[in-house]
Protein backbone atom coordinates (compact mmCIF):
# COMPACT_ATOMS: atom_id res chain seq x y z
CA UNK A 1 0.00 0.00 0.00
CA UNK A 2 1.48 3.15 -1.21
CA UNK A 3 -1.16 5.02 1.09
CA UNK A 4 -1.61 5.46 4.84
CA UNK A 5 -4.41 8.18 6.33
CA UNK A 6 -3.38 9.16 9.91
CA UNK A 7 -5.37 11.07 12.20
CA UNK A 8 -3.55 14.15 14.60
CA UNK A 9 -5.13 17.53 15.88
CA UNK A 10 -3.73 20.75 15.11
CA UNK A 11 -3.43 23.29 18.48
CA UNK A 12 -5.26 26.69 17.77
CA UNK A 13 -5.89 28.50 21.20
CA UNK A 14 -8.09 26.25 23.16
CA UNK A 15 -9.70 24.42 20.31
CA UNK A 16 -7.68 21.41 18.71
CA UNK A 17 -9.08 20.83 15.30
CA UNK A 18 -8.75 17.32 13.44
CA UNK A 19 -5.49 17.13 10.95
CA UNK A 20 -5.76 14.09 8.51
CA UNK A 21 -1.57 13.23 8.21
CA UNK A 22 -1.84 11.51 4.21
CA UNK A 23 0.89 10.03 3.23
CA UNK A 24 1.79 9.42 -0.23
CA UNK A 25 4.76 7.37 -1.57
CA UNK A 26 5.42 7.08 -5.24
CA UNK A 27 7.79 6.39 -7.56
CA UNK A 28 11.04 8.93 -8.66
CA UNK A 29 13.63 10.46 -7.58
CA UNK A 30 13.66 10.66 -3.40
CA UNK A 31 12.37 13.96 -2.59
CA UNK A 32 10.71 14.54 0.46
CA UNK A 33 7.60 17.11 1.00
CA UNK A 34 5.43 18.09 3.23
CA UNK A 35 2.52 20.32 2.16
CA UNK A 36 -0.53 22.33 4.34
CA UNK A 37 0.69 25.31 5.68
CA UNK A 38 3.06 23.71 7.57
CA UNK A 39 5.31 26.32 9.38
CA UNK A 40 9.00 26.24 10.12
CA UNK A 41 8.91 23.65 12.92
CA UNK A 42 6.81 21.27 11.05
CA UNK A 43 8.92 21.42 7.85
CA UNK A 44 11.96 20.69 9.96
CA UNK A 45 10.20 17.36 10.92
CA UNK A 46 11.71 15.86 8.05
CA UNK A 47 15.30 15.05 9.27
CA UNK A 48 13.97 14.38 12.82
CA UNK A 49 11.35 11.59 11.27
CA UNK A 50 14.21 10.03 8.57
CA UNK A 51 16.48 9.74 11.56
CA UNK A 52 13.95 8.09 14.08
CA UNK A 53 12.91 5.72 11.65
CA UNK A 54 16.84 4.66 10.63
CA UNK A 55 17.35 4.26 14.09
CA UNK A 56 14.51 2.13 15.22
CA UNK A 57 15.90 -0.33 12.49
CA UNK A 58 13.05 0.50 10.04
CA UNK A 59 13.87 1.13 6.62
CA UNK A 60 13.51 4.62 4.67
CA UNK A 61 11.95 4.36 1.42
CA UNK A 62 13.44 5.92 -1.14
CA UNK A 63 11.37 7.18 -3.18
CA UNK A 64 8.80 10.36 -3.84
CA UNK A 65 7.07 10.92 -0.04
CA UNK A 66 4.46 13.44 -0.24
CA UNK A 67 2.68 14.56 3.60
CA UNK A 68 -0.35 16.33 3.09
CA UNK A 69 -1.73 17.81 6.06
CA UNK A 70 -5.34 18.64 5.81
CA UNK A 71 -7.51 20.95 6.19
CA UNK A 72 -4.52 22.30 3.59
CA UNK A 73 -6.23 26.20 5.16
CA UNK A 74 -5.44 25.54 8.78
CA UNK A 75 -1.77 26.46 9.91
CA UNK A 76 0.01 23.49 11.63
CA UNK A 77 3.23 24.54 13.98
CA UNK A 78 4.95 22.64 16.41
CA UNK A 79 6.51 19.01 16.64
CA UNK A 80 3.11 17.46 17.32
CA UNK A 81 3.20 16.16 13.55
CA UNK A 82 6.71 13.71 13.47
CA UNK A 83 4.97 10.55 15.08
CA UNK A 84 1.93 10.68 12.86
CA UNK A 85 3.96 11.32 9.99
CA UNK A 86 6.59 8.94 10.86
CA UNK A 87 3.39 6.35 11.32
CA UNK A 88 2.31 7.06 8.01
CA UNK A 89 5.61 6.47 5.97
CA UNK A 90 6.26 3.30 8.37
CA UNK A 91 2.50 2.09 6.96
CA UNK A 92 2.32 3.42 3.75
CA UNK A 93 5.88 1.46 3.11
CA UNK A 94 4.29 -1.96 4.58
CA UNK A 95 6.76 -1.86 7.17
CA UNK A 96 3.86 -1.88 10.20
CA UNK A 97 0.29 -3.61 9.42
CA UNK A 98 -2.42 -1.34 7.87
CA UNK A 99 -4.44 -2.68 10.80
CA UNK A 100 -7.69 0.38 11.81
CA UNK A 101 -6.29 2.91 12.10
CA UNK A 102 -9.16 5.16 12.22
CA UNK A 103 -9.57 4.61 15.55
CA UNK A 104 -6.80 6.33 17.12
CA UNK A 105 -5.31 9.69 17.05
CA UNK A 106 -1.20 10.53 17.15
CA UNK A 107 0.56 13.20 18.77
CA UNK A 108 4.39 13.40 19.87
CA UNK A 109 7.70 15.29 18.71
CA UNK A 110 10.33 12.63 18.07
CA UNK A 111 13.64 12.64 18.84
CA UNK A 112 16.76 11.20 16.59
CA UNK A 113 17.12 8.39 18.61
CA UNK A 114 13.10 7.24 17.92
CA UNK A 115 12.26 8.75 21.27
CA UNK A 116 9.25 10.66 21.93
CA UNK A 117 9.31 14.21 23.66
CA UNK A 118 6.88 16.02 25.18
CA UNK A 119 4.16 18.26 23.33
CA UNK A 120 2.14 21.02 24.43
CA UNK A 121 -1.62 21.62 24.67
CA UNK A 122 -2.63 17.56 25.31
CA UNK A 123 -5.81 18.37 27.57
CA UNK A 124 -7.56 20.43 24.62
CA UNK A 125 -6.21 17.25 22.76
CA UNK A 126 -7.75 14.43 24.88
CA UNK A 127 -11.14 16.34 24.95
CA UNK A 128 -11.29 16.81 21.80
CA UNK A 129 -10.50 13.25 20.80
CA UNK A 130 -12.80 11.49 23.02
CA UNK A 131 -15.64 13.59 21.85
CA UNK A 132 -14.61 11.75 18.88
CA UNK A 133 -14.42 8.50 20.55
CA UNK A 134 -10.72 7.94 19.36
CA UNK A 135 -8.06 6.48 21.60
CA UNK A 136 -5.10 9.44 22.00
CA UNK A 137 -1.03 7.84 21.66
CA UNK A 138 0.82 10.93 22.77
CA UNK A 139 3.96 10.78 24.76
CA UNK A 140 4.48 9.37 28.27
CA UNK A 141 5.33 12.95 29.37
CA UNK A 142 1.84 13.87 28.53
CA UNK A 143 -0.27 10.95 29.30
CA UNK A 144 -0.92 11.64 33.02
CA UNK A 145 -2.44 15.42 32.84
CA UNK A 146 -4.52 13.82 29.38
CA UNK A 147 -6.03 11.07 31.56
CA UNK A 148 -7.39 13.47 33.78
CA UNK A 149 -9.79 13.89 31.13
CA UNK A 150 -11.96 11.09 31.99
CA UNK A 151 -14.04 10.05 29.25
CA UNK A 152 -10.85 9.77 26.97
CA UNK A 153 -8.94 7.00 26.21
CA UNK A 154 -5.21 7.12 26.35
CA UNK A 155 -2.13 5.08 25.66
CA UNK A 156 1.42 6.00 26.32
CA UNK A 157 4.32 5.75 24.43
CA UNK A 158 7.86 6.24 24.79
CA UNK A 159 9.73 5.01 21.79
CA UNK A 160 8.77 4.75 17.96
CA UNK A 161 10.17 1.06 18.05
CA UNK A 162 6.93 0.17 20.59
CA UNK A 163 4.27 0.43 17.49
CA UNK A 164 5.05 -2.40 15.77
CA UNK A 165 4.55 -4.84 18.70
CA UNK A 166 1.36 -3.03 19.48
CA UNK A 167 -0.13 -3.71 15.92
CA UNK A 168 0.73 -6.93 16.03
CA UNK A 169 -0.73 -7.40 19.29
CA UNK A 170 2.28 -8.82 21.12
CA UNK A 171 2.47 -5.94 23.43
CA UNK A 172 0.33 -3.57 23.88
CA UNK A 173 0.99 0.12 24.32
CA UNK A 174 -0.08 0.63 28.10
CA UNK A 175 -3.30 2.11 29.11
CA UNK A 176 -3.14 5.31 31.11
CA UNK A 177 -6.11 5.44 33.73
CA UNK A 178 -8.14 8.51 35.13
CA UNK A 179 -6.24 9.61 38.01
CA UNK A 180 -8.27 9.90 41.26
CA UNK A 181 -8.99 13.50 42.28
CA UNK A 182 -6.64 14.65 45.29
CA UNK A 183 -8.69 16.35 48.40
CA UNK A 184 -7.81 20.03 48.41
CA UNK A 185 -4.96 20.88 51.04
CA UNK A 186 -4.38 24.80 52.30
CA UNK A 187 -0.67 25.91 51.33
CA UNK A 188 0.61 26.20 55.00
CA UNK A 189 3.29 28.29 53.91
CA UNK A 190 -0.06 30.91 53.44
CA UNK A 191 -2.05 30.61 56.01
CA UNK A 192 -4.18 34.10 57.19
CA UNK A 193 -3.48 33.23 60.70
CA UNK A 194 -0.29 34.64 60.03
CA UNK A 195 -1.41 38.27 59.43
CA UNK A 196 -1.46 40.59 62.55
CA UNK A 197 -4.46 42.54 62.84
CA UNK A 198 -6.16 43.83 60.04
CA UNK A 199 -9.76 42.63 61.30
CA UNK A 200 -11.49 45.16 58.56
CA UNK A 201 -9.33 43.80 55.74
CA UNK A 202 -9.56 40.28 57.05
CA UNK A 203 -13.31 40.54 56.91
CA UNK A 204 -13.56 41.97 53.58
CA UNK A 205 -11.09 39.55 52.06
CA UNK A 206 -13.97 36.98 53.34
CA UNK A 207 -16.32 38.77 51.99
CA UNK A 208 -14.80 39.00 48.62
CA UNK A 209 -14.26 34.71 48.75
CA UNK A 210 -17.44 34.20 49.71
CA UNK A 211 -19.05 35.78 46.50
CA UNK A 212 -16.18 36.10 43.80
CA UNK A 213 -16.53 39.83 44.71
CA UNK A 214 -12.59 42.12 43.05
CA UNK A 215 -11.29 43.76 45.79
CA UNK A 216 -8.82 46.64 46.31
CA UNK A 217 -6.77 47.27 49.23
CA UNK A 218 -5.48 51.17 49.79
CA UNK A 219 -2.86 51.67 52.52
CA UNK A 220 0.61 52.95 53.24
CA UNK A 221 3.43 50.79 52.64
CA UNK A 222 3.99 47.50 55.45
CA UNK A 223 0.53 47.13 56.39
CA UNK A 224 0.10 43.64 55.32
CA UNK A 225 -2.06 44.38 51.83
CA UNK A 226 0.16 41.72 49.91
CA UNK A 227 0.45 39.20 53.06
CA UNK A 228 -3.44 39.42 52.71
CA UNK A 229 -4.16 39.32 49.05
CA UNK A 230 -1.48 36.10 48.55
CA UNK A 231 -3.81 34.41 51.38
CA UNK A 232 -6.86 34.48 49.01
CA UNK A 233 -6.39 31.51 47.36
CA UNK A 234 -6.40 29.68 51.09
CA UNK A 235 -9.84 30.24 51.73
CA UNK A 236 -11.33 29.69 48.58
CA UNK A 237 -13.26 26.75 47.85
CA UNK A 238 -11.46 24.25 45.82
CA UNK A 239 -12.67 24.12 41.99
CA UNK A 240 -14.72 21.47 40.49
CA UNK A 241 -13.78 19.24 38.43
CA UNK A 242 -14.75 20.83 35.42
CA UNK A 243 -13.48 24.07 36.62
CA UNK A 244 -9.98 22.35 37.64
CA UNK A 245 -10.09 20.72 33.95
CA UNK A 246 -10.69 24.82 32.37
CA UNK A 247 -7.53 26.00 34.37
CA UNK A 248 -5.67 22.77 33.30
CA UNK A 249 -6.72 22.59 29.71
CA UNK A 250 -5.02 26.63 29.59
CA UNK A 251 -2.25 25.90 31.46
CA UNK A 252 -0.96 22.86 28.84
CA UNK A 253 -0.97 24.90 26.14
CA UNK A 254 0.88 27.75 27.90
CA UNK A 255 3.59 25.70 28.90
CA UNK A 256 2.26 25.34 32.88
CA UNK A 257 3.03 22.11 34.54
CA UNK A 258 0.28 21.30 37.27
CA UNK A 259 0.58 18.94 39.98
CA UNK A 260 -2.22 16.29 39.99
CA UNK A 261 -1.79 16.32 43.51
CA UNK A 262 -3.46 19.96 43.87
CA UNK A 263 -4.60 20.72 40.78
CA UNK A 264 -8.14 21.50 42.19
CA UNK A 265 -6.13 24.81 43.50
CA UNK A 266 -7.70 27.70 42.29
CA UNK A 267 -4.44 29.56 40.02
CA UNK A 268 -2.98 32.95 41.41
CA UNK A 269 -1.50 35.07 39.50
CA UNK A 270 0.70 38.11 40.00
CA UNK A 271 2.23 39.78 36.94
CA UNK A 272 5.11 42.58 37.75
CA UNK A 273 3.61 46.45 37.30
CA UNK A 274 5.77 46.89 33.80
CA UNK A 275 3.73 43.92 32.27
CA UNK A 276 2.21 44.98 29.01
CA UNK A 277 -0.60 44.42 27.58
CA UNK A 278 -0.29 41.43 25.51
CA UNK A 279 1.19 40.01 28.40
CA UNK A 280 -2.07 40.58 30.82
CA UNK A 281 -4.97 40.02 28.28
CA UNK A 282 -2.83 37.26 25.62
CA UNK A 283 -1.42 38.63 21.95
CA UNK A 284 1.41 37.11 19.57
CA UNK A 285 0.96 36.44 15.67
CA UNK A 286 -0.16 33.22 16.66
CA UNK A 287 -2.27 34.59 20.04
CA UNK A 288 -0.92 33.02 22.96
CA UNK A 289 -3.02 33.35 26.34
CA UNK A 290 -2.21 36.21 28.97
CA UNK A 291 -2.33 36.26 32.74
CA UNK A 292 -6.12 37.06 32.81
CA UNK A 293 -6.55 33.32 31.31
CA UNK A 294 -4.10 32.04 32.83
CA UNK A 295 -5.52 33.25 36.81
CA UNK A 296 -9.65 31.57 34.70
CA UNK A 297 -11.22 30.35 37.66
CA UNK A 298 -8.83 31.60 40.31
CA UNK A 299 -7.21 35.18 41.37
CA UNK A 300 -5.18 37.72 39.11
CA UNK A 301 -3.08 39.95 41.99
CA UNK A 302 -2.24 43.55 40.84
CA UNK A 303 0.65 44.78 43.08
CA UNK A 304 1.21 48.53 43.07
CA UNK A 305 -1.74 49.01 41.05
CA UNK A 306 -1.51 52.84 40.16
CA UNK A 307 2.47 51.50 38.63
CA UNK A 308 0.67 49.85 35.94
CA UNK A 309 0.09 51.94 32.29
CA UNK A 310 -3.46 53.31 32.67
CA UNK A 311 -3.51 51.70 28.63
CA UNK A 312 -3.14 48.27 30.38
CA UNK A 313 -5.06 48.30 33.35
CA UNK A 314 -8.12 49.57 30.69
CA UNK A 315 -8.06 46.23 28.39
CA UNK A 316 -8.76 44.50 31.63
CA UNK A 317 -11.97 46.19 31.62
CA UNK A 318 -14.21 44.07 29.33
CA UNK A 319 -12.86 40.75 30.34
CA UNK A 320 -13.76 41.87 34.30
CA UNK A 321 -17.60 42.63 32.54
CA UNK A 322 -17.72 39.25 29.80
CA UNK A 323 -15.14 36.45 31.71
CA UNK A 324 -13.88 36.15 28.13
CA UNK A 325 -11.13 38.03 25.95
CA UNK A 326 -11.02 37.68 22.14
CA UNK A 327 -7.78 38.45 20.21
CA UNK A 328 -8.87 39.08 16.79
CA UNK A 329 -6.10 38.92 14.02
CA UNK A 330 -6.39 39.45 10.18
CA UNK A 331 -7.48 36.17 9.58
CA UNK A 332 -8.63 34.63 12.46
CA UNK A 333 -10.05 35.74 16.05
CA UNK A 334 -9.41 33.29 19.10
CA UNK A 335 -11.62 33.62 22.24
CA UNK A 336 -9.92 32.75 25.68
CA UNK A 337 -11.75 31.98 29.16
CA UNK A 338 -10.66 34.91 31.53
CA UNK A 339 -13.27 34.17 34.70
CA UNK A 340 -10.85 35.99 37.37
CA UNK A 341 -11.04 37.52 40.49
CA UNK A 342 -9.35 40.54 40.35
CA UNK A 343 -7.56 41.61 43.83
CA UNK A 344 -5.55 44.68 44.07
CA UNK A 345 -3.29 46.73 45.86
CA UNK A 346 -2.24 50.46 46.11
CA UNK A 347 -0.66 53.59 48.23
CA UNK A 348 -2.87 56.13 48.95
CA UNK A 349 -0.29 58.68 47.60
CA UNK A 350 2.88 58.78 45.42
CA UNK A 351 4.97 59.19 48.56
CA UNK A 352 2.77 56.30 50.07
CA UNK A 353 1.13 58.02 53.10
CA UNK A 354 -1.74 59.84 53.33
CA UNK A 355 -0.09 63.55 55.56
CA UNK A 356 3.61 63.21 55.54
CA UNK A 357 3.80 66.55 53.88
CA UNK A 358 5.74 65.17 50.72
CA UNK A 359 3.05 65.58 48.68
CA UNK A 360 0.24 67.93 47.72
CA UNK A 361 -3.72 67.03 47.00
CA UNK A 362 -3.25 68.02 43.17
CA UNK A 363 -0.03 65.38 43.05
CA UNK A 364 -2.15 62.75 44.99
CA UNK A 365 -4.91 63.19 43.02
CA UNK A 366 -2.83 63.20 39.87
CA UNK A 367 -1.12 60.39 40.85
CA UNK A 368 -4.74 58.29 41.45
CA UNK A 369 -5.78 59.50 38.55
CA UNK A 370 -4.06 56.56 36.70
CA UNK A 371 -6.55 54.44 37.39
CA UNK A 372 -9.71 55.59 35.40
CA UNK A 373 -13.10 55.62 36.88
CA UNK A 374 -14.55 52.85 34.48
CA UNK A 375 -11.89 50.55 35.99
CA UNK A 376 -12.49 51.78 39.68
CA UNK A 377 -15.92 51.11 38.73
CA UNK A 378 -15.72 47.41 38.19
CA UNK A 379 -13.98 46.43 41.65
CA UNK A 380 -16.77 45.39 44.11
CA UNK A 381 -15.32 46.08 47.50
CA UNK A 382 -12.84 49.03 48.31
CA UNK A 383 -10.53 48.85 51.53
CA UNK A 384 -8.35 50.89 53.53
CA UNK A 385 -5.75 48.71 55.14
CA UNK A 386 -4.60 50.76 58.23
CA UNK A 387 -0.55 51.08 59.95
CA UNK A 388 -1.05 48.62 62.98
CA UNK A 389 -1.84 50.31 66.17
CA UNK A 390 0.56 51.13 69.43
CA UNK A 391 1.10 48.22 70.96
CA UNK A 392 -0.48 45.54 68.49
CA UNK A 393 2.53 43.57 67.82
CA UNK A 394 2.56 42.44 71.75
CA UNK A 395 -0.89 41.69 71.96
CA UNK A 396 -0.99 39.45 68.97
CA UNK A 397 -2.01 36.23 70.68
CA UNK A 398 -0.98 34.32 67.45
CA UNK A 399 -4.67 32.39 68.02
CA UNK A 400 -6.11 33.67 64.94
CA UNK A 401 -8.38 32.24 62.52
CA UNK A 402 -6.84 29.85 59.75
CA UNK A 403 -7.06 29.61 56.48
CA UNK A 404 -8.84 26.66 56.79
CA UNK A 405 -11.51 27.99 59.29
CA UNK A 406 -12.29 30.62 57.15
CA UNK A 407 -12.50 28.76 54.33
CA UNK A 408 -15.11 26.28 55.36
CA UNK A 409 -17.45 28.97 56.00
CA UNK A 410 -16.82 30.31 52.58
CA UNK A 411 -17.20 26.98 50.79
CA UNK A 412 -20.81 26.85 52.80
CA UNK A 413 -21.51 30.39 51.84
CA UNK A 414 -20.64 29.32 48.10
CA UNK A 415 -23.29 26.70 48.14
CA UNK A 416 -25.67 28.31 49.25
CA UNK A 417 -24.93 30.42 45.94
CA UNK A 418 -25.41 27.87 43.55
CA UNK A 419 -28.15 26.29 45.15
CA UNK A 420 -30.27 29.28 44.60
CA UNK A 421 -28.88 30.25 41.37
CA UNK A 422 -25.87 28.54 39.97
CA UNK A 423 -23.14 30.74 40.49
CA UNK A 424 -21.23 32.95 43.03
CA UNK A 425 -23.00 36.71 43.79
CA UNK A 426 -20.59 38.64 41.48
CA UNK A 427 -21.27 37.08 38.27
CA UNK A 428 -25.07 37.81 38.41
CA UNK A 429 -26.75 39.73 35.55
CA UNK A 430 -28.67 42.63 35.66
CA UNK A 431 -31.69 40.64 35.24
CA UNK A 432 -30.79 38.05 37.75
CA UNK A 433 -29.67 41.05 40.28
CA UNK A 434 -33.34 41.96 40.10
CA UNK A 435 -34.66 38.16 40.90
CA UNK A 436 -32.44 37.73 43.37
CA UNK A 437 -31.19 40.89 45.07
CA UNK A 438 -35.07 42.34 46.03
CA UNK A 439 -35.10 44.56 48.54
CA UNK A 440 -37.52 45.83 50.11
CA UNK A 441 -39.57 49.39 49.59
CA UNK A 442 -37.70 51.17 52.45
CA UNK A 443 -34.46 49.65 52.09
CA UNK A 444 -34.78 50.30 48.18
CA UNK A 445 -35.55 53.96 49.27
CA UNK A 446 -32.26 54.57 51.08
CA UNK A 447 -29.81 52.60 48.63
CA UNK A 448 -31.28 54.70 46.21
CA UNK A 449 -30.72 57.97 48.65
CA UNK A 450 -27.11 56.93 49.17
CA UNK A 451 -26.62 56.20 45.43
CA UNK A 452 -27.58 59.43 44.03
CA UNK A 453 -26.27 61.70 47.08
CA UNK A 454 -22.26 59.88 46.59
CA UNK A 455 -22.90 60.00 43.05
CA UNK A 456 -22.37 56.46 42.07
CA UNK A 457 -22.61 55.06 38.87
CA UNK A 458 -25.93 52.23 37.90
CA UNK A 459 -22.70 49.69 37.99
CA UNK A 460 -21.81 50.37 41.78
CA UNK A 461 -25.43 50.02 42.41
CA UNK A 462 -25.69 46.39 41.09
CA UNK A 463 -22.27 45.71 42.71
CA UNK A 464 -23.29 47.16 46.06
CA UNK A 465 -26.43 45.00 46.02
CA UNK A 466 -24.52 41.79 45.32
CA UNK A 467 -22.30 42.71 48.42
CA UNK A 468 -25.06 43.27 50.12
CA UNK A 469 -26.40 39.95 48.82
CA UNK A 470 -23.43 37.65 49.83
CA UNK A 471 -23.71 39.52 53.21
CA UNK A 472 -26.97 38.01 53.82
CA UNK A 473 -25.64 35.06 52.87
CA UNK A 474 -23.15 34.89 55.01
CA UNK A 475 -25.36 35.30 57.85
CA UNK A 476 -28.08 32.79 56.47
CA UNK A 477 -30.56 34.82 55.98
CA UNK A 478 -32.77 35.11 52.91
CA UNK A 479 -33.60 38.23 52.78
CA UNK A 480 -31.24 41.76 52.71
CA UNK A 481 -31.33 43.72 55.79
CA UNK A 482 -30.73 47.56 56.39
CA UNK A 483 -27.42 46.45 58.40
CA UNK A 484 -26.26 44.77 54.91
CA UNK A 485 -27.17 47.92 52.56
CA UNK A 486 -25.17 50.06 55.20
CA UNK A 487 -22.07 47.51 55.22
CA UNK A 488 -21.71 47.36 51.71
CA UNK A 489 -21.98 51.27 51.32
CA UNK A 490 -19.13 51.08 53.55
CA UNK A 491 -16.37 49.51 51.23
CA UNK A 492 -16.14 52.29 49.10
CA UNK A 493 -12.88 53.89 50.60
CA UNK A 494 -11.76 54.98 46.91
CA UNK A 495 -14.80 56.77 46.15
CA UNK A 496 -14.62 58.45 49.69
CA UNK A 497 -10.72 59.46 49.08
CA UNK A 498 -11.21 60.99 45.51
CA UNK A 499 -13.85 62.74 46.77
CA UNK A 500 -11.86 64.11 49.77
CA UNK A 501 -9.15 65.20 47.82
CA UNK A 502 -11.71 66.99 44.83
CA UNK A 503 -12.93 69.07 47.55
CA UNK A 504 -9.61 69.65 49.10
CA UNK A 505 -8.04 70.99 45.16
CA UNK A 506 -11.25 72.67 44.76
CA UNK A 507 -10.71 74.89 48.03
Amino acid sequence: MSLACIYSRARVGLESPLVTVEVHLANGLPVFNIVGLPETSVRESKDRVRSAIINCGYQFPAKRITINLAPADLPKEGGRFDLPIALGILVASEQLPNTDLSQYEFAGELALSGELREIIGEIPMAIACANAKRTLVIPKQNAEQASWVKQANILSIEHLSQLYPHFLKQRSLPLVSAQAVEHYQVPTSKDIADVIGQPLAKRALEIAACGAHNLLFIGPPGTGKTMLASRLPGILPPMSESEALEAAAIASISHQKINHKSWLTRPFRAPHHTASSAALVGGGSQPQAGEISLAHNGVLFLDELPEFARKVLDVLREPMESAEVTISRAMYKQTFPAKFQLVAAMNPSPTGFYNDNRSTPEQILRYLNRLSGPFLDRIDIQIEVTRLPKGMWAKNDHHNESSVQIQQRVAICREVQLARQGKANAHLGSAETRVFCKLSNDEHEFLELAVEKLGLSTRAHHKILKIARTLADMNGIEDILHEHIIEALSYRAMDRLLRHLTDAVSL
